[in-house]
């Protein structure tokens, strides 16, 4: 048996967060991908780039400490290989590269501005194998700060993937009226590439539907229903947020951005007529490490 450590650092426009994961190798087994620490940083990246189109001083100071930390962090843990990944807010952001490199000369650390395309391309290399290698249709969905990802999957095969600008803090962010119109978008790409499935699941990621999830108290593997979902989302939005804080235990920077992230899981269900999600606990990070090990990143 051969025990390798990658680590992972997903740059994001709600939060930043470094995961150090065990790539665990034994002759004659598939090999094995295990969680060995997660941290996570909340530096709201969106808040800036969405607003004034730059990230602000304040932020980009904490990024650096973040960075410097996460590279201390990897030291330790004895990381031989790792990748950081900046996604939608860095890559609207109009000194996203300048921040790169005073990154990079101040902690070491390397950093990767992707695309929205890229970000589904790891994402969905992620180990869906027991959920998408049957005869049904899935799509997956990937909420984040800035985006989202959507790829639809049938019979195993990746049809069709899109990235939009439609993320948690962005519709905290923009005027009713602009996010109605990339609603409007959305609600178009998937009903167009869903009608000729008779049945459609969906697959979720991202930390507030694993937070739904796990208030759910469903057990791993088992689908959350539509109707649940409708039901938790006017539960959440009955709540003020500093009672989401107190009475449900939620971090500060997640008792804002649960309620519009699950109005996007909510809609996809609806455009795609799904009437189920299932909430494998993967994501970016996961897909990174994965990418990192057979080398397609």
């Amino acid at each position: 048996m051969e025990i390798k450590k990658y680590g992972a650092i997903d740059i994001g426009s709600n939060a930043v967060r470094l995961l150090i994961a065990n790539v665990i190798e034994e002759k004659g087994k598939e090999t094995k991908f295990k969680k060995s620490s997660l941290v996570r940083v909340p530096i709201r990246l969106g808040a800036d780039a969405f607003v004034s189109g730059e990230i602000s001083e304040n932020n980009i100071n904490r990024m650096v400490d973040a960075m410097k930390a996460f590279s201390l962090l990897m030291n330790v843990h004895g990381v031989e290989r790792y990748k950081a990944c900046a996604t939608s807010a860095m890559r609207e952001a109009e000194n996203g590269e300048s921040i790169v490199s005073k990154i990079y000369d101040e902690s070491g650390i390397e950093i990767d501005i992707i695309n929205g395309a890229k970000e589904a391309s790891i994402i969905s290399s992620t180990d869906l194998k027991y959920l998408i290698n049957s005869d049904e249709t899935y799509l997956y969905v990937d909420v984040g700060g800035g985006s989202t990802e959507f790829t639809l999957f049938s019979r195993g095969k990746l049809i069709k993937s899109k990235s939009f600008k439609i993320g948690t803090v962005r519709l905290i962010n923009n005027s009713k009226e602009k996010n109605k119109k990339i609603f409007s978008k959305v609600q178009e790409w998937i009903s167009k590439n869903t009608k000729d499935y008779k049945r459609v699941s969906l697959i979720g990621s991202g930390g507030n539907i694993n937070k739904i999830f796990k208030m759910s108290g469903l057990d791993l593997g088992r689908p959350i229903s539509y109707v649940y979902l409708n039901a938790q989302l006017e539960f959440l939005k009955k709540m003020t947020y500093e009672e989401r804080i107190s009475e449900l235990s939620l971090n500060p920077d997640r008792a804002d951005v649960i309620v519009p992230a699950t109005k996007i899981y909510l809609s996809a269900m609806k455009w795609s007529g799904a009437r189920r999600i299932y909430v494998p606990k993967i994501g970016l990070s996961d897909g990174i490490v994965k990418s990192l090990y057979y080398n397609i990143i």
